[in-house]
């Protein structure tokens, strides 16, 4: 059976109201969770923070399901793992980005950098959350093997 992917396409005015919401969501609970640390990051520096990952993430999704995914086997097995490494490894340069973005607005330095890997972790479970939110509304997701 060879699966027929079709273009994941979507308006850029209903991605940036999406994508910006979560941001300035996240962003607030980011703010409010290090106000209790000695050095707190500012809201507007936060927001543009998750700014990465909704955002980025969005880009980094659609380089996948439109350029990616079309180009490997129908085989559930190979799309998944792809889809993985897809979301461990964009996690980990989104969350460079982040650090670098950090540094240069908030003065934000990390003490010790994380392992390496902790940002695509991360946002391996930012995707899992985000398409098991998909899943539950009956839309195409990670789960059903058609999104």
């Amino acid at each position: 059976m060879i699966a027929t992917w079709q273009p994941y396409r979507e308006r850029l005015r209903v991605t940036l109201v999406r994508t910006v919401l979560i941001a300035v969501v996240a962003g607030t609970v980011l703010a409010m969770w290090s106000a209790r640390s000695a050095r707190p990051i500012r809201w507007p520096v936060a927001v543009v923070l998750m700014l990465w990952v909704s955002f980025g993430g969005h880009w980094l999704e659609l380089w996948f399901l439109n350029w990616l995914r079309p180009r490997l086997p129908d085989a559930p097995t190979v799309q998944r793992f792809a889809r993985l490494a897809t979301w461990f490894l964009g996690g980990c340069g989104l969350g460079v980005g982040m650090a670098l973005t950090g540094r240069a607005l908030g003065g934000i330095g990390l003490t010790h950098w994380p392992a390496w890997w902790a940002a695509g972790v991360a946002f391996i479970g930012v995707e899992l959350v985000a398409h098991s939110v998909l899943q539950a509304r009956g839309r195409a997701s990670f789960f059903t093997g058609r999104g």
